[in-house]
């Protein structure tokens, strides 16, 4: 698809915020694909049992669609646009993984502990946009989460269901100051495998 003059693109959007069914259909078109692709390399066999990417992929269009009508975003141009539904659809499979979790946990299912946990922080990280290369990130990610011990697993499981550093250094039976210490070499081994690290 050819890429519009920067003033087509903007009254693209503008139609779209307005409703215009054809303007929210090429808007669609201009992120589907490259959302559906990801979306099914994100899912990876934590959460592709409970969740569809088809499923996920309009749940994003849904959102944009949202934002744009509020005029929530500021968009320069397609690369932008499809940037900005790749974020949308990490922190929705990030989402869905914490759901997952907390369901888990409240309803007293400590099996796999661990599971899922490449799935999340790939999600929640930036990566390239290409299928292959997201793979291979993951591989990567996948590597890193082999070698985390026990409690460091534990760290990021609780902190990714929303718990606070204090409420988890209470949970696990170790100092604030301990636990500061361990938050910050975690941060540094995930930053090192280009794992984003800014909910942590």
């Amino acid at each position: 698809m050819s890429v519009p003059p920067a003033s087509e693109f903007t009254d693209l959007l503008a139609r779209a915020a307005d409703g215009d069914p054809s303007a929210l259909s090429e808007i669609s078109q201009r992120y589907d694909a490259k959302v559906r692709v990801v979306a099914r390399v994100l899912l990876g066999p934590a959460l592709r049992p409970y969740l569809d990417s088809a499923d996920l992929a309009q749940s994003v269009h849904k959102s944009i669609l949202l934002g744009l009508r509020e005029s929530k975003y500021e968009i320069e141009g397609p690369d932008q646009l499809v940037a900005l539904a790749l974020t949308v659809l990490r922190r929705k499979a990030a989402k869905h993984w914490r759901h997952l979790k907390r369901q888990r946990r409240l309803s007293g299912d400590g099996s796999n502990r661990d599971e899922g946990l490449t799935d999340v922080l790939t999600a929640l990280s930036q990566p390239s946009e290409d299928p292959a290369d997201l793979v291979q990130f993951r591989d990567q990610v996948d590597h890193l989460c082999t070698h985390l011990d026990e409690v460091e697993r534990q760290v990021l499981d609780l902190r990714m269901e929303g718990f606070t550093p204090s409420e988890i250094a209470d949970k696990i039976g170790v100092s604030r100051v301990a636990l500061r210490v361990r938050l910050t070499r975690l941060r540094q081994r995930l930053q090192a495998s280009g794992i984003g690290t800014d909910w942590l």
